[in-house]
């Protein structure tokens, strides 16, 4: 019988013996390499240390033969559907076409799990194949943002957010795109071991055990200049520095020996953003080193960062990532 998904895999024994969570992850002709890596560093790697379980791991496709995928190389996946029937968690980490509905025998095998209570995540564009199944009619759940509008459209009984990196509803998850995946997954080893294992395979990957945060802040998020050694960029740096101070439009402006509608031409050529826009994405920042690296209480940090106060700064940080700052300090930093 299958592991209930919502168990810690570290609580888990038979006879004084552990008892080993059954990872799936569906492969497919023409699948991306970085897609369907993600799944298996996180769950299928061996691992030493930091009280990592051992997980029956396996990587199963429809299709028969060698898969070819989109970097030009192919992969031998042993496994065929029949490795999902007693899988816990099943991972479709991507598809490889939004307009071609997965193979039948796939959803149906996909159906068949989640009637079982298995727990299924569709990482990406893998979002796709659940709705394609089912399985998320009626359902919070998210995709890559290029795709999203293509997503509402087929799928209008899924309840898409396309501003988050990934939904939790229980024994579905979706994700976002690409990195998003890696997001999700790690979200689901802090859900069946605890943040401490999972903050264990993050520094091993070397990337954050949390992001707090959705989609848009990746699509519209304004990028520092490129050109160095300019008056503007030369000013972006000192504010960077000083964000304790009440910067306005005008005093930055003339800061940089310019009118106001020059600077204003100037600025979103350089940030693609407005003034207020690109500080307060400075000072989130700034928010988000300071709660990470240090201990000092939420309203010095308000202060440092140039929010004036911790209630302004809860506001914007909750607009933003849809978090608390405490919140957040806490699943960063597993404390």
């Amino acid at each position: 019988m299958a592991t209930p998904a919502s168990t810690s895999v570290s609580s888990l024994t038979t006879r004084g013996e552990p008892l080993r969570h059954i990872v799936a992850v569906v492969a497919f002709d023409r699948i991306s390499p970085f897609h369907l890596s993600v799944p298996c560093v996180v769950f299928g790697e061996d691992r030493s240390g930091g009280g990592v379980p051992e997980f029956d791991f396996r990587v199963c496709a429809a299709e028969t033969g060698a898969l070819t995928t989109t970097a030009g190389f192919s992969i031998a996946v042993t496994h065929g559907l029949e490795a999902l029937a007693d899988a816990d968690t099943i991972i479709v980490p991507s598809w490889r076409d939004p307009a071609e509905t997965p193979p039948a025998a796939l959803l149906d095998a996909l159906r068949a799990a989640h009637a079982r209570g298995a727990q299924l995540v569709g990482l990406c564009l893998g979002a796709f194949v659940l709705a394609a199944a089912g399985i998320l009619d009626d359902r919070p759940a998210s995709t890559h943002w290029a795709w999203a509008d293509d997503f509402a459209r087929r799928y209008p009984r899924v309840r898409l957010d396309p501003n988050v990196l990934y939904v939790d509803d229980g024994n579905v998850l979706t994700s976002a795109g690409t990195a998003a995946g890696l997001d999700c997954c790690l979200h689901v080893m802090r859900k069946l071991c605890g943040t401490a294992v999972a903050n264990h395979v993050a520094r091993r990957l070397v990337v954050p055990p949390h992001r707090q945060g959705g989609q848009a802040q990746y699509v519209q998020q304004p990028m520092p200049p490129n050109v160095r050694g300019d008056r503007l960029s030369d000013l972006l740096d000192w504010v960077s520095g000083n964000l304790t101070l009440p910067h306005t439009l005008d005093t930055l402006a003339g800061r940089a020996l310019m009118s106001r509608r020059t600077f204003t031409r100037r600025f979103r050529l350089a940030t693609g953003t407005t003034v207020g826009a690109w500080l307060l994405a400075q000072r989130l920042a700034r928010a988000q080193q300071l709660l990470k690296s240090t201990d000092e209480p939420v309203e010095a940090i308000a202060g440092i960062a140039g929010f004036g106060s911790a209630a302004s700064l809860r506001q914007h940080f909750a607009e933003a990532f849809r978090t608390s700052p405490s919140a957040w300090r806490r699943e960063f930093r597993g404390v």
